[in-house]
């Protein structure tokens, strides 16, 4: 496979997908620059070589029609501060074959948000899928889907596909471009080939003993990856929300925390499972318990199999913390996925805080820790210690499928694999 830093991109035009789905704040400004700051290294390479630089890259879910509030227009001064050199701005992502033609060696040109147009995503528009016709739409569209991404390929010598948060979607210019360049002419930007490296050390290269933190609200939405690392981990933590599922599957009373009633059997299932690989599973033996949503409701420590009615738990309690601090301090692999409670609220911090900080331990005594997914990046970072752990990934949905063992399109379109 052709590597950024095997290639010489002096005297070439290179269109890199980059995942530049900023957030903006009422007035167009960007409120955090951590993901254009993130593809910096591979668009200065290719201008540091001699090479022109097309960016493309989605914002929001525009849903296929043209929309202001999306438009990537609002991000051109940013990205032109941020790479230190004016960027030209082409209104239109499908018709910008004269200004990538006209592009000389180091300038830049920016397209307009790619989701403008439905082929991109490749879904048919305005017909349900229980519509009779809805198969033969999305035949159309898939038709369609490659045309467009043959438009976008005709701009440029050479593909960089740099967008991890998006690498999980078979899109045109995420996977179906790649089918117009040849092995020699597309690759992996810097950071597809960190995020892919950082998996493969978890996944792959294991060093042991290997400790998961899964965290959030619901046992559903984490139930193909617990599942995938049952045979991967001697540790796993269950934390969060999820945990009163837990709790109440064994018989507990949870009072008014969140629960998955249609989902104690599946609890059930994970407990015995983890027995029979011979996993150490973790599960919180108290919490911090609230009577009522809020960060100023009241508060008491409780079992978590006996918390009173009209209260609820809201994050891990002081001995959970400890179980918690115990199966990460001596693990040298660490996958967290999702915080161990109400983490926006600063009152229910303590249980997140515990866990990033046994991380970081753990990590100064040489385990390799990759934290990922939306919410414990928002936790390490409010906690800042974004700089004590090994890696960040910047994929939530590209990093859980990566992790449930699924093979991710917008890689294997350039590893040339199906």
């Amino acid at each position: 496979m052709m590597t950024i830093d095997k290639f010489n991109f002096a005297g070439k035009k290179a269109i890199v997908r980059v995942d530049f789905n900023v957030p903006l704040d009422e007035n167009g400004k960007i409120t955090d620059d951590t993901r254009i700051r993130g593809a910096l290294p591979t668009l200065k390479k290719i201008l540091a070589d001699g090479g022109a630089l097309i960016i493309m890259s989605h914002m929001g879910k525009p849903k296929g029609k043209v929309n202001a509030k999306y438009s990537l227009s609002q991000i051109v001064d940013a990205v032109s501060a941020a790479l230190g050199t004016p960027v030209k701005f082409a209104p239109d992502c499908a018709k910008a074959q004269d200004a990538a033609a006209a592009l000389k060696p180091g300038e830049v040109l920016l397209l307009e948000n790619l989701r403008f147009y439905p082929e991109e995503e490749g879904k048919p528009v305005g017909i349900e899928k229980e519509d009779p016709n809805y198969e033969a739409a999305k035949k159309e569209m898939k038709a369609r889907q490659k045309d467009f991404a043959k438009t976008l390929a005709s701009y440029a010598d050479c593909y960089v596909m740099d967008a991890f948060g998006t690498a999980h979607r078979k899109h045109a210019s995420t996977a179906v471009i790649a089918d117009y360049f040849d092995a020699d002419h597309k690759m992996l930007g810097y950071l597809m080939e960190k995020e892919v490296k950082a998996v493969d050390n978890v996944l792959k290269d294991i060093k042991r003993p290997f400790t998961a933190i899964m965290g959030g609200s619901k046992v559903s939405t984490k139930i193909g990856i617990i599942e995938n690392l049952m045979d991967k981990v001697d540790n796993l933590i269950l934390c969060g929300g999820m945990a009163f599922t837990f709790a109440k599957a064994q018989g507990g009373h949870i009072g008014n925390s969140l629960v998955e009633d249609d989902k104690l059997q599946l609890a059930l299932d994970i407990i015995a499972k983890a027995k029979e690989k011979g996993v150490n599973l973790v599960l919180g033996c108290d919490c911090i318990a609230a009577d009522k949503f809020a960060n100023d409701a009241n508060t008491q420590v409780c079992d978590d199999d006996n918390i009173p009615d009209g209260w609820m738990g809201l994050d891990a309690g002081p001995k959970t913390r400890e179980a918690f601090k115990n199966a990460i301090k001596d693990a040298k692999t660490i996958l967290w996925n999702g915080p161990a409670g109400v983490f926006e609220f600063d009152n229910f911090t303590g249980g997140s805080k515990a866990i990033a900080e046994a991380i970081a331990e753990a990590t100064k005594n040489g385990a390799f820790s990759l934290i990922g997914g939306g919410d414990s990046v928002a936790c390490i970072n409010k906690f800042g210690m974004a700089d004590q752990v090994s890696y960040i990934s910047t994929g939530g949905g590209a990093l859980l499928e990566a992790i449930e063992g699924k093979v991710l399109p917008g890689v294997a379109a350039i590893r040339g694999e199906e």
